[in-house]
């Protein structure tokens, strides 16, 4: 045997030595130093979560409705939270996909489509009281056990609306899994409509949805108001993350969020719907607005409704909106708004409403935003500062009307009504036949 040959045999022969006293030894499955629970559970971070998918051909759960998405949502949410997957096509929405927490809803960009099917209206045959949990209709064709469903009346709009589902049948009587939230009168014109929020996420935690283009067939569902339903709703929803989404064409508002801290709303598109386009309100915490655009709906592009504070507003487009492209108001303070695009809506470009002291948005900061070629309804100005607001600081803004002279209707640049109180303006640069209209008593 060759001197090569002896060599290999012995460092195979110490190799498997080697491997079979290591074999001996027992495996160490101890925590490693960095490993901890986490905050609310009594285990450590997994690197493997629960996922599923849901489509209309090969997938987990095959199904082409509301139903067969919901059944995929509870079933990650059973197991502590995961993402649900959901295949491309068409999904015809009979009731909200409603969120869970911790349950991510992950669709195929601009391919996984949830529209609002067909509603079915009709008054009230009986008056629905407060807190009854069920509905008699004059007309119950189309109104189905499983079906979203809203009652109102001209006393009860806003919060008084109730959303729920319908949970059960006797002739024209409906059982639904809300309390009615008002006394619902037919005197005052009650009505039911198998109306609701196509995505909607109630008292929920940490919950996120991505690429989903939703559809709300607005032509065949009445009106349903941002307080309780949009294209995408939340309510109490902590922490939500809206990604990469599209909403349009829903009779309401795009994407409106109440009561909900902590909510990111990212890179998302509403367009096209009946009302406001993206509505934080109702004492949202911390919202981040960013990369997103909201044109052609039928209010504001961003609406900041009630004590929306401390929330960063950025590098948004807000275009062709019909009334302003955004709008600040009742305790809206301490927000930040930069790089934005804010042109050719109907109205103002920004618009501060008319709030007294204790109510009105304070210490707003707009600094590098594009505020231009507002006012196709008539006359405006790019920003407009109504109320006893004070604190406001404009920095490094561009506010401009680029049209022909005869054509421009954004004529006044910054305009600061009489009650309004300190404004700080550094920086900026403002075209237009009037730069600064500054009705306060003196001028300041």
């Amino acid at each position: 045997m060759n001197t090569s040959a002896s060599s290999f045999l012995l460092i195979l022969f110490t190799s498997l030595a080697s491997l079979a006293v290591a074999s001996d030894k027992p495996r160490d499955f101890s925590p490693k130093p960095e490993e901890q629970q986490l905050p609310k559970a009594m285990h450590s971070q997994m690197r493997d979560r629960p996922r599923i998918s849901v489509g209309q051909r090969s997938a987990d759960i095959v199904g082409s409705d509301h139903r067969a998405l919901q059944a995929a949502v509870d079933y990650i949410a059973a197991l502590g939270g995961g993402t649900v997957e959901i295949g491309e096509g068409e999904y015809l929405m009979k009731d909200s996909l409603h969120l869970r927490s911790f349950v991510s809803v992950r669709g195929v960009k601009g391919k996984t489509v949830l529209r609002k099917a067909k509603a079915a209206v009709s008054p009230l045959a009986l008056d629905g009281d407060f807190g009854e949990e069920q509905i008699t209709v004059e007309d119950s064709s189309g109104f189905l056990v499983g079906a979203g469903v809203t009652i109102w009346d001209k006393g009860a709009g806003g919060f008084h609306t109730t959303v729920a589902r319908i949970t059960g049948s006797n002739g024209n009587t409906f059982a639904i899994d809300t309390p009615l939230n008002a006394d619902c009168m037919v005197q005052n014109k009650v009505m039911a409509a198998t109306t609701f929020p196509v995505v909607s996420g109630y008292h929920t935690e940490g919950a996120r949805v991505e690429n989903l283009v939703i559809d709300g067939n607005k032509s065949e569902n009445p009106h349903l108001n941002g307080c309780r339903g949009a294209g995408i709703f939340l309510y109490r929803g902590f922490g939500t993350v809206i990604q990469d989404c599209v909403v349009r064409n829903f009779n309401g508002d795009g994407i409106s969020f109440q009561q909900s801290n902590d909510v990111q709303v990212l890179g998302c598109l509403s367009e096209e719907n009946a009302s406001l386009g993206i509505h934080p309100g109702s004492g949202s915490q911390r919202p981040i607005v960013r990369d997103c655009v909201a044109r052609r709906n039928g209010e504001d592009g961003l609406f900041l409704c009630w004590r929306v504070r401390h929330g960063v507003f950025e590098k948004n487009l807000l275009e062709d909106n019909g009334r302003f492209g955004i709008s600040i108001g009742h305790k809206d303070s301490d927000n930040l708004l930069r790089e934005n695009r804010v042109r050719s809506n109907r109205q103002d470009g920004v618009f501060f409403r008319n709030e007294s002291l204790g109510m009105a948005g304070h210490r707003n900061v707009l600094e590098n935003n594009l505020i231009e070629d507002n006012g196709a309804g008539g006359e405006a100005a790019g920003i407009r500062i109504r109320g006893e607001t004070t604190g406001l600081v404009f920095r490094n803004n561009v506010i401009r009307d680029t049209r022909p002279s005869q054509a421009q209707k954004q004529t006044v640049g910054i305009r600061i009504e009489e009650q309004a109180g300190h404004v700080v303006l550094e920086g900026n640069r403002i075209d237009g036949k009037l730069k600064i209209e500054d009705r306060r008593n003196p001028p300041r």
